[in-house]
């Protein structure tokens, strides 16, 4: 059997699985609403400065003095003019601990007694406590960080005031006196990528490799299991065109979801690509290819549909964690990290993200491209006689 009739074969079962899922209408509405969920939800799941917009805030004033009075109508203008949050009164610590043990407030800002006494007397700095939600380490540390910079602001415009007085300069002179160094960040391309433009292309990566991994099992086993398989066994199709059809029906599938993530993350939460377009979809073509051959070698040894879902569910979500999907492999402890590199999804995830945020071409991913194919080539190459000797059995 020539490679023509092997390419006409793949394209006919492919073609089949297919229009089965066409037919199949709960699966098919499935296939667009799983990647439309998992937008959303990761999309507005992960707190950010904006998601603290009338957030509640205790404030306790307990000094006596007028710089602790003073601070407080600052942040009060502050928390006005921002919407960033709104202030209640609370006595101190116990009262601000109530309020948020009763969900009445997010977090508390206090005065201490001595603030004033400190700054105007002892010529020491004076303390401004921050009360946060232990419970809520996302939100805390956004919040947390916040406040520190409102109140940095505070103490700076406080400052430069008390050093145009004292000098009798200009509020320009004073502010550079009391803050001589400027930071100016300078990202690789235009604008300001937000946490969204980081997940947004480990999501599509992941959601190829979910569609890859799941498709699988009703693909084959399913098959196999309910003896549809055994027509295509006895019909003179080469075992090479049943699992290129089974790859290419089930390629398909992931580059619509992934399309369709793409598609969500631009138009709801204003993804921008940096890079070629073309190059993205080549890089979830990729993807498919490098997760295939794993799903088809599972399957293989798998005797039933239920028992190869379990074994590529237990694969997936720790490849899900472990491959910098939701958080930057650099943050993790040395060991796990190279746990990561050892997954395609890390190579598929780190490609996508390059080309997406910051506009990286084919030289940029030279090594991420080569190793996923070398994953696709080496797990179909084991692939493929395991699944032609599990078919005889």
């Amino acid at each position: 059997m020539g490679i023509v009739d092997v390419l006409r074969h793949s394209f006919w079962i492919s073609w089949k699985d297919l229009v089965d899922l066409w037919r199949n209408r709960m699966a098919l509405v499935m296939l667009i609403l799983m990647p439309l969920f998992m937008m959303v939800m990761v999309g507005y799941i992960f707190p950010n400065e904006s998601t603290l917009e009338g957030s509640p805030i205790g404030l306790a004033n307990n000094d006596d003095g007028p710089l602790g009075a003073a601070f407080a109508q600052q942040l009060s203008l502050v928390a006005e003019q921002t919407g960033m949050m709104e202030l209640t009164d609370r006595d101190g610590f116990d009262d601000i601990k109530e309020g948020i043990l009763e969900g009445e407030l997010f977090g508390g800002v206090i005065i201490p007694q001595d603030f004033s006494a400190n700054v105007l007397s002892n010529g020491t700095q004076g303390t401004i406590e921050l009360i946060t939600d232990q419970s809520n380490p996302q939100m805390s540390l956004t919040l947390e960080g916040v406040l520190a910079q409102v109140i940095d602001n505070l103490g700076t415009q406080n400052a430069t005031l008390m050093v145009k007085l004292g000098l009798n300069v200009s509020l320009e002179d004073a502010f550079t006196i009391v803050k001589p160094y400027a930071v100016e960040s300078r990202g690789l391309v235009p604008g300001n990528p937000s946490y969204f433009d980081f997940i947004a292309p480990g999501i599509m990566a992941m959601t190829v490799m979910m569609s890859v991994m799941t498709g699988l099992p009703h693909a084959i086993s399913y098959e196999k299991e309910f003896g549809t398989l055994d027509g295509m066994m006895v019909a003179p199709i080469n075992r090479m065109a049943i699992v290129l059809g089974k790859t290419l029906a089930q390629t398909a599938m992931g580059l619509i979801q992934g399309l369709l993530v793409l598609a969500l993350a631009i138009l709801i939460f204003g993804v921008t690509i940096q890079g070629n377009f073309l190059l993205v979809l080549l890089l979830l073509i990729l993807g498919v290819f490098s997760f295939v051959g794993l799903g088809i070698v599972i399957t293989s040894f798998a005797k039933d549909e239920q028992t190869a879902s379990m074994v590529l569910m237990t694969l997936m979500f720790p490849m899900m964690f472990l491959s910098g999907v939701f958080f930057p492999i650099q943050q993790m402890p040395v060991f796990m990290q190279y746990i990561a590199w050892s997954l395609p999804l890390t190579y598929a995830t780190s490609a996508l993200r390059k080309v997406m945020v910051l506009g990286a071409d084919i030289p940029s991913i030279g090594t991420e491209i080569i190793i996923l194919l070398v994953f696709g080539v080496v797990l179909l190459a084991i692939a493929v006689p395991l699944f032609k000797r599990a078919m005889k059995m």
